[in-house]
């Protein structure tokens, strides 16, 4: 299989756009990608933006970004206050961060939720994302969950067995309160990492997968 490499000579610094629904969807979803980028990608600058994290949720959302973060410099961390499931309802006001977003910050690489995602709130993030972000590279990155509506992803990022613990042992670690919940667990984490590796022959065995809508050679 060839492989796609990103260009380690550009003529300005790569730009990547981390967006999320929910405090830990942005760690779950693409969590090893990011840690790749930050150890490979000297010059990286990353804006990461959480739409619905209030109170405790908030506070590990941003302790948990400056984890995966640490080796960048000055990143750009937002938790925002949108109401659990009900992103469909205030999909004025998101929009029009959106719109924020496209003024301040031009990416090289947008990660952002799968739009055949059965949650209504990811869906509209990942609507809302192509709808804005109309010339960029968008990747669309999965969450396993009981809606059991995992697909069938084109792209994907390979990682080692240390960039996947690290990714495991930082999630466990920051967001305490879903401790509780069935899904959230190393085996879930671990399981789909595998399923991913096999799908790509990943070297080590280990990787995230993403979809491309739209991707120009």
């Amino acid at each position: 299989m060839l492989h796609l490499v990103l260009p380690r000579e550009r003529k300005e610094p790569l730009k990547l756009l981390c967006l999320g629904a929910h405090a830990d969807d942005i760690e779950i979803g693409c969590g090893g990608t990011v840690l790749r980028l930050a150890a490979e990608i000297p010059d990286l600058i990353v804006r990461w933006v959480v739409f619905s994290g209030e109170g405790l949720r908030g506070r590990e959302a941003k302790k948990s970004a400056a984890a995966f973060l640490e080796n960048i410099p000055n990143p750009q961390i937002e938790v925002l206050g949108f109401r659990d499931g009900y992103f469909p309802f205030n999909g004025a006001d998101i929009k029009d961060c959106f719109e924020v977003l496209k003024r301040d910050f031009h990416p090289s690489l947008v990660l952002t939720h799968w739009q055949g995602d059965a949650h209504q709130d990811h869906r509209l993030i990942a609507d809302l994302t192509h709808n804005t972000f109309r010339d960029h590279l968008v990747l669309e990155y999965e969450i396993p969950k009981y809606d059991g509506d995992l697909g069938n992803p084109n792209f994907f990022v390979q990682m080692t067995q240390a960039q996947l613990r690290r990714k495991i042992e930082t999630i466990d670690r920051y967001f305490v309160s879903q401790h509780g919940r069935g899904w959230f667990s190393e085996e879930t984490f671990l399981a789909i990492a595998r399923l991913r590796g096999i799908g790509c022959n990943a070297e080590e065995g280990f990787a995230e997968a993403f979809y491309g809508r739209k991707i120009v050679f």
